[in-house]
């Protein structure tokens, strides 16, 4: 049997080992365009070892729970910020590092108009929107040389909803 997790909310104080929540949550930073919109100012550190940022677009499919997780990956050379083009939830999953592997993974779901910012070298699992169309910005490093090593779980976890009958 594969071991388990519970997905929680996503909260900026929960994921801040991980990397930074990209929302719209508190008072903006400042008013502008003649007082009709509010800048939330610098909600993120990227971070490159060499390369620039670049914005692509990511079209995946949607996934369901209970989902198992059999593979976490983890950029060296750069921070990953994944901005959703819909209002629909996704899966973030995410495990601090021991001794060069993912130590024991946490499973959030996001609210409406959340995105996260993975800090460079966090474990993560790959996009998992929970409903379509599944349309990401993602801000990530451009460069040369490899940015991605993968791990896979000798035994996979199952990733589980909110247990509904207690909330």
């Amino acid at each position: 049997m594969s071991a388990r997790i519970t997905v929680q909310p996503l909260t900026a104080q929960g994921f801040a080992p991980f990397g930074d929540v990209l929302d719209v949550s508190g008072d903006a930073d400042k008013i502008i365009n003649q007082g009709l919109c509010g800048r939330y100012h610098d909600r993120a550190v990227l971070e490159f070892a060499e390369g620039r940022a670049g914005i692509s677009l990511f079209k995946a499919e949607p996934r369901a729970l209970p989902l198992v997780l059999d593979m976490m990956e983890r950029h060296p050379e750069g921070s990953q910020a994944f901005l959703p083009m819909s209002l629909e939830p996704f899966l973030v999953v995410v495990a601090p590092d021991a001794d060069g592997a993912p130590g024991q993974p946490i499973a959030f779901v996001t609210a409406p108009g959340q995105g996260v910012n993975y800090h460079r070298g966090v474990w993560h699992g790959v996009l998992a929107p929970l409903a379509a169309p599944g349309l990401f910005a993602v801000v990530d490093r451009i460069g040369a040389g490899p940015n991605l090593q993968e791990h896979f779980f000798d035994h996979p976890y199952l990733i589980e909803g909110h247990d509904r009958a207690a909330g």
